[in-house]
């Protein structure tokens, strides 16, 4: 394995564990790093790799909310655990907020990546869900949210919540995170809240992303004859274990970040970045 591909494994990892819990899009800076960082890789592996990474991401955030998502409590002094019934409802609404996606992208995923995954149409849902975080923080200025805590989240609400993040799963650039988090502030969830939620949601939405893009991987070398290299399985291991640590830092900063500051930052930055994607796209027309 060539040194220069474990930095890139790194690099992949790194930009994997800040992206995927800001509200900017990981699809975005991937397209960016894949113009200009290409790794030495088949074109099967790297759609796989794109989002299996991703597993490494949210095992950070299941270590994290470990005390808020693990549903039995093993008592020191008694025989029998028991389960947590706040818990228990909360992992319903998890599963509920996650049934509009989890359709789309069982039934979908393929023709939607083919249509959508591009640099004009990411650009796009950059842009514009960027607008959107600027006009729904400037209207929630001062305003009393509804909801201020997880548990007060209905099944309705977080089915509401669960069709904005379906928009993530059809349009490539939207930001599973800040689909999320946008559709929960419109509703008057909090900040706090809905960043929260969105982390609950992404445990469910991204294993089952990373098997179904494993298990496709996997039949598509079965029909070929061929098997993962032992170069592609240490660069995927690399990249995932990047993307742990460095979403065990993310995450903790976005909660601090957000008890003080609005999302407008991220809203102008997609923006930015918008821009630069569609800008790199038209400069390559012409090379």
């Amino acid at each position: 394995m060539d040194f220069l591909e474990i930095l890139k494994a790194i690099f992949y990892g790194i930009v994997e564990g800040i992206t995927e819990w800001l509200p900017v899009s990981s699809t975005g800076h991937l397209i960016l790093l894949e113009k200009f960082i290409q790794m030495d890789v088949s074109d099967g592996f790297m759609d796989m790799f794109r989002v299996v990474i991703q597993l490494g991401a949210i095992m950070a955030v299941v270590i994290i909310y470990w005390s808020q998502i693990w549903f039995v409590d093993f008592h020191k002094f008694k025989s029998k655990p028991t389960l947590k019934k706040d818990v228990l409802g909360l992992w319903g609404k998890i599963i509920v907020a996650c049934i509009p996606a989890a359709i789309v992208g069982i039934l979908l995923d393929d023709f939607f990546e083919a249509l959508f995954y591009n640099d004009v149409s990411v650009s796009i849902a950059l842009i514009v869900f960027g607008v959107a975080f600027l006009v729904i923080e400037t209207k929630n200025k001062d305003k009393e949210f509804k909801v201020t805590t997880v548990g007060e989240i209905t099944y309705k609400l977080a089915l509401l919540i669960g069709v904005f993040q379906l928009i993530a799963a059809v349009f490539p650039g939207t930001s599973r995170s800040g689909a999320t988090i946008v559709g929960a502030l419109l509703l008057g969830v909090s900040r706090g809240v809905a960043a929260d939620f969105t982390f609950f949601l992404a445990i469910p939405v991204m294993f089952g992303a990373s098997l179904l893009k494993i298990a496709k991987y996997s039949l598509e070398l079965m029909e070929t004859g061929t098997f993962l290299t032992g170069g592609e399985i240490v660069v995927l291991l690399v990249s995932t274990v990047v993307a742990f640590g460095v979403s065990m830092v993310v995450i903790k900063f976005l909660l601090k970040f957000i008890k003080k500051h609005d999302f407008k930052v991220f809203g102008w930055y997609r923006i930015g970045l918008g821009v630069l994607v569609l800008g790199v796209f038209v400069v390559s027309l012409f090379l």
